[in-house]
């Protein structure tokens, strides 16, 4: 049983993409006393955890702490966990980088926006080594290189990929709470990603496109019928696939999201603003993915992707 004293917590922790969320991780768990790897491509900030430390403000508090940090996982080598903070496209990379050093006894978990990652992770390393993460309301921005701002942390969802709770992953989520990270199990987390993607469908487009924060999109006239749109597509996806949804009403369901913090930026406009390319194919982009293969219409996001798309072709 978690929270008991044969209940296993990670000593060494690798975690792969410390970019914005990557770094609440990355404090939190060394606050906690463990020993953390930061992995992340941007040599400006290894560079700066290195040499002054990784600094989180905002929600949780304001602090510095000491973290090792690479651009390659190999000199963190071996682990007890890693956590897989990519974005979607470096999902797949990031799993390779590990496959060479995962133990026996390693888990291997992964937070990220959108569908798909599963199956781009297990690629490359063993499925019975991964454990599936659903973030709900967690929000960050980077500030500068080493120092990243905390805006929301609402509930961490953690699940087998193959379904049910085991002993580990008992263990493993006791690890995060351990750390000060609100977390539940979840015997069927594809529901929960489920869930959570309708809103990042609902918001994660629409907003790059229009510029706009969430509250905003939903407050806008033009904008909320497109936002509605994209969620309700995604939604009407879900349950022709079989997905267990636990509401039937996804209008309310994003309302309510959006009610808790009607000032966030989704990453994707994020990423947008700061000349990177966003996660569309990830999230807006496999709602017509699925949509076709269950005969779905999805005229609201091939609409998004397709502005989208343009908006990046520069990038």
């Amino acid at each position: 049983m978690p929270g008991t004293e044969t209940t296993k917590i990670p000593a060494k922790i690798a975690v792969v993409g410390t970019g914005a969320i990557g770094s609440v991780y990355a404090v939190m768990f060394a606050e906690a006393g463990h020993e953390v790897w930061a992995i992340d491509t941007w040599a400006e900030h290894v560079d700066a955890i290195n040499n002054d430390g990784l600094t989180l403000t905002g929600y949780t508090g304001d602090r510095t702490v000491a973290v090792h940090a690479s651009t390659d996982v190999s000199e963190a080598g071996s682990c007890d966990m890693y956590v897989i903070a990519t974005k979607a496209a470096g999902a797949a990379a990031a799993a390779r980088s590990i496959a060479p050093f995962l133990g026996s006894d390693a888990s291997v978990v992964t937070i990220q926006n959108g569908l798909g990652a599963a199956e781009r992770i297990t690629e490359h390393i063993h499925p019975e080594a991964l454990i599936l993460g659903v973030a709900q309301g967690f929000g960050a921005s980077m500030v500068e290189p080493g120092h990243a701002h905390q805006s929301d942390m609402q509930m961490l969802r953690l699940g087998e990929l193959g379904g049910g709770v085991t002993d580990r992953l008992l263990d493993v989520a006791d690890a995060w709470s351990a750390a000060g990270f609100p977390v539940q199990t979840f015997e069927d987390i594809e529901q929960l990603i489920w869930e959570k993607f309708i809103c990042n469908v609902a918001l994660g487009g629409p907003c790059l496109a229009s510029g706009l924060t969430v509250g905003e999109l939903l407050a806008s006239d033009s904008w909320r019928p497109v936002a509605i749109g994209c969620a309700t597509e995604a939604y009407d996806v879900a349950r022709a696939l079989g997905v267990n949804i636990s509401f039937d009403d996804p209008v309310a369901y994003v309302d309510a999201f959006v009610a808790r913090m009607p000032d966030a930026k989704p990453s994707m406009l994020q990423d947008h603003e700061n000349g990177r390319r966003s996660e569309i194919d990830a999230i807006n982009g496999q709602v017509p993915v699925h949509g076709r293969t269950v005969g779905v219409p999805t005229p609201h996001n091939d609409a998004i992707c397709k502005t989208v798309r343009e908006l990046e072709e520069d990038l």
